[in-house]
């Protein structure tokens, strides 16, 4: 059957519907193609920025995550269009400043070279004057030899081997005090670069990671998600009426329940899922390839873990133990999903379990 037609003498020019069918068919792929491409090296472009504050990396990732989801959201092209022309300059810039960041550090590099030539040299000097000496002894030494009085030759003989001696003593001692230097100040430098980076992502009460760690690790997962089968689901929880603890006993006793409460989760928890503090008495734990079922099950366990646990307060041994709830919103990663998209959709799983009445878990499934 024809779908279009043209008049005249000529015969009829038509287009079957299973060409125009299947015409649209390789054009919609080709977009899921050209779709699937541009979130793919978009990837790829955040993952080559560095994790540099004071060049806004975050702000980089943010202006990338936003052109993103105008990408894959059901939005007319214009919008995708406009959003990406409002940021392609901050993009350009940050690429700018990326270079002009790696070119301060390749020079600061070869200032560090120039410094360790001029350490060598310095050393070399060191070296040279020690063999001066060692070479102007055994001159002193070959002179010996055209002596005739053995006791004399002797005497000489080991007042320069004396000499040698404490040269070659002397040397030792320099080098191992260099070394000894050295290794100290390689070790120093170690020990304040481990504790920048735990300082960096850990809570410093609780121990867990902090909400700058989980921002990280939640961007990973979803960009895995993304470009592989990667499959993860995430827990929020929030203590229930936590100033009625806070306040009433004072803030040692809030930190200690705050504690109490990660070690508790860490039973349920294994080594490749993620605990964080998210804010305040609110944490998160993202769980690598649990399902929402799973997720479901493990959020019911340490709920209910925790309502059963007793904490005792600073406010002495006859002082009544304290109690506490938790709430908890569930969600799963879903295609398409940022990581945006999936923290909103656990906070209105977590907000729905505290209307509902609180010491509960609520899940995605039961949003409306």
């Amino acid at each position: 059957m024809a779908l279009f037609f043209k008049k005249g003498k000529d015969s009829p020019r038509t287009t079957e519907a299973p060409d125009l069918a299947l015409r649209l068919k390789a054009r919609e792929e080709r977009l899921a193609l050209v779709e699937q491409i541009c979130r793919t090296l978009l990837i790829f472009m955040k993952d080559f920025s560095l994790e540099i504050a004071e060049i806004d990396a975050a702000g980089f990732r943010d202006d990338i995550d936003a052109v993103t989801q105008r990408i894959v959201a059901e939005d007319a092209p214009r919008t995708a269009a406009s959003e990406f022309a409002k940021r392609q300059r901050r993009i350009g810039d940050y690429i700018g400043r990326q270079k002009s960041y790696l070119h301060d550090r390749e020079k600061e590099l070869r200032d560090i070279i120039d410094l360790l030539s001029k350490a060598i040299a310095s050393l070399n000097v060191e070296n040279r004057l020690y063999n001066d000496s060692i070479y102007t002894q055994t001159e002193r030494m070959e002179s010996i030899t055209r002596l005739d009085d053995i006791k004399k030759i002797k005497a000489v003989l080991k007042d320069e081997i004396d000499q040698m001696r404490t040269a070659v003593r002397a040397k030792q001692v320099q080098e191992n005090r260099q070394a000894e230097l050295l290794s100290q100040q390689v070790h120093s430098l170690q020990g304040e670069l481990e504790k920048v980076k735990q300082e960096t992502l850990l809570d410093g009460l609780t121990g867990v990671y902090n909400r700058r760690a989980f921002d990280i690790h939640l961007r990973e997962c979803v960009e895995r998600s993304t470009v592989m089968s990667f499959s993860f689901s995430l827990l929020l929880l929030d203590i229930d009426d936590f100033k009625q603890i806070n306040d009433p006993h004072g803030h040692l006793t809030g930190d200690r329940v705050l504690v109490s409460l990660i070690h508790k989760c860490r039973q349920f928890i294994r080594g490749e899922d993620m605990a964080a503090r998210y804010g305040g008495e609110e944490f998160a734990i993202v769980l690598p390839g649990a399902s929402l079922r799973n997720a479901i099950k493990k959020a019911r366990h340490i709920r209910k873990a925790v309502a059963a646990t007793r904490y005792a307060s600073q406010e002495g041994e006859d002082s009544p133990a304290l109690s506490l709830t938790i709430s908890i919103g569930v969600c799963t990663m879903h295609r398409g999903d940022s990581a945006t998209a999936l923290v909103e959709r656990a906070d209105r799983a977590l907000y729905l379990a505290k209307h509902l009445g609180k010491n509960r878990v609520v899940s995605e499934k039961e949003l409306r």
